[in-house]
């Protein structure tokens, strides 16, 4: 799987992914363009005329084409040909979106892609491009496309790998998204698994089972501050599974945590994201 990555201030590594397409004129490579800077955000954007393509018909089968490839899908409207997706975040790097939309005109079905960089993050166009491409270059039309789009209906991500994450950066990170748009939070990351390296703060039982907390400290309180975090802090709940009472008894207030768990659901109300089915990790 080949995911287009982007670290602030680091260069960015990515194998390109060739993929099989058809003849068409004017090529992805060929329209692909760069735009605006590191200061204000990197934009990238590629395009594809592919003949006897509605706008439904692209969006579905980029919806398979994009799940393959480990790309969270934030919105879609193919009725509309539109969709938003994400290159997913890693320990390192935060997601970034790249919207997509698609049109028909004369039965030319034109779809553009554009991947926009938050403010300091780069890559180069030569990486860019063969990722956004070989995407963009598996689209087909007519007959083919329709059988296409049909097995890319419904598609899901699966994700390849826990992230690995301290539980100051995790807060962080969440706080940041629902300070941009609060609406898009349990999209994103709903159903994903975090390896998360803390503090407890507290241990307890509810119906639910046992819960820990981690110590995470507010904005103010933080040794080192850290420019543009959010105003506030979300806190990160645990749920542990099934067979992890032993372990969990043993926990105390500051004692060192490393637990994997998966994202279930967040309140952005109270700044809280909870995790289910959590397990300690070796540290």
């Amino acid at each position: 799987m080949t995911l287009l990555r982007s670290a602030i201030g680091l260069s960015l590594a990515v194998s390109a992914l060739a993929a099989p397409g058809i003849a068409r004129a004017g090529t992805c490579e060929d329209t692909f363009t760069k735009k605006g800077n590191e200061i204000g955000g990197i934009r990238f954007v590629a395009t594809t005329t592919v003949p006897d393509m509605s706008p439904k018909i692209a969006i579905q089968q980029l919806r398979g084409i994009v799940a393959a490839k480990g790309y969270d899908i934030i919105a879609e409207e193919a009725e509309f040909g539109s969709m938003l997706i994400e290159q997913p975040m890693t320990g390192k790097a935060r997601a970034f979106p790249i919207e997509i939309t698609a049109t028909q005109a004369a039965g030319m079905g034109t779809v553009v892609m554009e991947a926009k960089l938050r403010a300091g993050m780069t890559v180069k166009k030569e990486l860019a491009m063969p990722e956004m491409c070989s995407i963009l270059n598996q689209l087909k039309g007519g007959k083919a496309g329709i059988a296409a789009a049909k097995a890319g209906a419904g598609a899901a991500t699966v994700q390849a790998a826990p992230v690995a994450m301290s539980a100051l950066a995790f807060s962080h990170q969440v706080s940041k998204d629902t300070e941009r748009n609060a609406s898009n939070v349990l999209t994103r990351y709903k159903g994903k698994k975090f390896t998360i390296d803390g503090t407890v703060s507290y241990v307890t039982k509810d119906p639910n089972g046992n819960r820990i907390g981690y110590d995470v400290p507010n904005p103010w309180e933080e040794v080192i501050r850290l420019p543009n975090i959010a105003p506030f802090k979300t806190d990160i709940v645990c749920y542990m599974a099934p067979g992890t009472a032993a372990f969990t008894a043993q926990l105390k207030p500051k004692k060192s945590i490393k637990l994997t768990g998966t994202v279930e659901d967040f309140d952005e109300y109270k700044h809280v994201i909870w995790l289910k089915d959590c397990r300690p990790v070796a540290k």
